[in-house]
């Protein structure tokens, strides 16, 4: 009996500890002051391999994500990084993509190794840390450990410097920053000139979103906060049209050599221009009328202020930066070669390859809906699996015959992505 009321003992212990090293009932203000540290990095490789380099690290404002929910247990993205104490205890944890990670899957990654920037924000400790960033595998969907860093909060390297004095407006105010999901809209192509045109289309890009479900019914979870970045010159760089400008965040379209694509590849550089600023979501609004845009999971989305689809294109790619979707189109030109591996199920909430399908949004389809669901009129307003999406005809499928994550004319998101939206929005509130 002794030895089965130790083991038991002994297996409560584990579970315990266990339990507390997933990052469940994390005290915030046990580990962290109430500001929050960005640590800046250097991604480079190409597409066989690849590594991450210390830049710098920066002292920012006031932490403004959840102090509830610091452990993300979403399993999205390409990578993750997770902030453990001294005696082991994982305290922080985020899953995030980059635009590295992307370009690695180009024809140019193939031959020309690059560099990309990546900045990435955790509360700041009141002891030292370790944080570690692992990638997923491709050949299995896990994660692997990539690098690992010691961070001292009292080194004298860190820097406390101001890093602009850009004006930050509020444009939604629903309450504290630790309860609500905080949108800041970034200023990208504005000179000093038009930043009375960018706090017009902050407030008109805060209306689209607002406009539609599920961020119309829980408008009162959002703060929306708009920072004045003032460019030097008006618009971004065209490249493929010989259009250069000198701008705060340095957007350009011609991504990976794609007419459309619209990023600002120093992520660094963005996120400089939102360390004064409460900030769980950023978004980048370039002033132009060329149609383009680009969205990221926990890096950043951004798209053209003024163009015919501009309410479209902000809330899909806003869906991808925010809530981690996957694009379920399958015939626009793209620059990626075989972005995912048909044999691992896809981390995006809304596509699946059918290898882990019980997972997914299997539980939302009726009984009697086939599975795969036929591309037909009869199944218009079913959720079912419909092949074709993730930038392949074959192989995968996504929930609904149409949806915003997948053409600019869906009336809007399908039940899958709306559900996954509001799980996003109940983690940083609840």
């Amino acid at each position: 009996m002794k030895k089965i009321f130790f083991a038991l003992v002994a297996l409560l212990v584990t579970a315990s500890f266990s339990t507390k090293a997933e990052g469940q009932n994390v005290n915030y203000d046990t580990y962290f002051t109430k500001d929050r540290l960005r640590i800046d990095l250097v991604f480079a490789g190409d597409a066989r391999e690849q590594n991450i380099f210390l830049d710098a690290l920066q002292k920012e404002g006031e932490w403004s994500g959840s102090k509830t929910n610091l452990n993300d247990n979403f399993n999205y993205g390409e990578y993750r990084y997770e902030v453990y104490t001294k005696t082991g205890e994982k305290i922080f944890s985020q899953g995030f993509s980059t635009l590295f990670q992307e370009w690695r899957t180009t024809a140019e990654s193939k031959t020309t190794p690059r560099a990309f920037t990546g900045s990435y924000r955790i509360p700041f400790p009141k002891e030292p840390v370790t944080v570690k960033f692992f990638e997923r595998e491709k050949s299995n969907g896990k994660f692997e450990l990539l690098y690992s860093l010691n961070i001292d909060p009292a080194d004298k390297m860190i820097s406390h410097e101001k890093e602009n004095n850009f004006k930050v407006t509020s444009i939604l105010n629903s309450g504290d920053p630790a309860k609500k999901v905080d949108i800041l809209f970034i200023a990208e192509g504005y000179t000093a000139a038009e930043m009375a045109k960018f706090r017009t289309d902050a407030a008109k890009f805060a209306g689209y979103l607002f406009n539609i479900e599920p961020y119309k019914s829980r408008k009162s979870d959002f703060n929306i906060w708009a920072v004045e970045s003032v460019s030097q010159e008006s618009g971004p760089d065209i490249p493929h049209q010989d259009i250069w400008k000198n701008s705060v965040a340095s957007s350009n379209f011609f991504t990976f050599r794609i007419d459309r694509y619209l990023t600002a590849p120093d992520h660094k550089k963005v996120s400089q221009i939102a360390a004064n600023s409460p900030c769980d979501a950023m978004y980048v609004i370039v002033n132009t009328n060329k149609y383009g845009g680009g969205g990221v999971y926990n890096f950043y989305g951004l798209s053209m202020s003024d163009h015919p689809t501009e309410a479209a294109v902000f809330v899909h790619e806003f869906g991808h930066s925010f809530a981690g979707l996957g694009d379920e189109y399958y015939t626009s030109d793209v620059a990626y070669e075989d972005f995912y591996n048909l044999k691992v199920e896809p981390w995006e909430p809304n596509l699946t390859t059918l290898v882990n399908f019980e997972k997914k949004w299997s539980n939302m389809i009726d009984s009697n809906t086939p599975r795969p669901t036929p591309n037909t009129p009869e199944y218009k307003n079913k959720t079912g699996v419909f092949e074709g999406g993730g930038y392949m005809a074959k192989g995968i499928f996504r929930p609904c015959i149409d949806c915003r994550m997948k053409t600019n004319n869906a009336e809007g998101f399908c039940p899958v992505c709306t559900k996954a939206i509001n799980d996003m929005i109940d983690f940083y509130t609840k």
